[in-house]
């Protein structure tokens, strides 16, 4: 399993974390999702077949930035 961590802004409140996670959720591959809503970081695992590009959009997508 491969693990990927970011630094992310955005995560205002427990109804974004929530969004956040069930988006991430239903990525074919992702089979560990952490949030740490006050160290602003989410850590994913997932498996070799899964793009880190679409992990990344997926968050950006739901309303947070990755800060590099």
């Amino acid at each position: 399993m491969n693990r990927v961590h970011y630094n992310i802004s955005g995560l205002q409140n427990s109804e974004i974390k929530t969004q956040l996670k069930n988006a991430l959720d239903k990525i074919e591959g992702i089979s560990m999702v952490n949030i740490d809503v006050a160290r602003d970081s989410i850590e994913v695992g997932y498996n070799q077949s899964t793009d880190e590009n679409l992990i990344k959009s997926c968050i950006e997508n739901v309303g947070c930035n990755i800060i590099s």
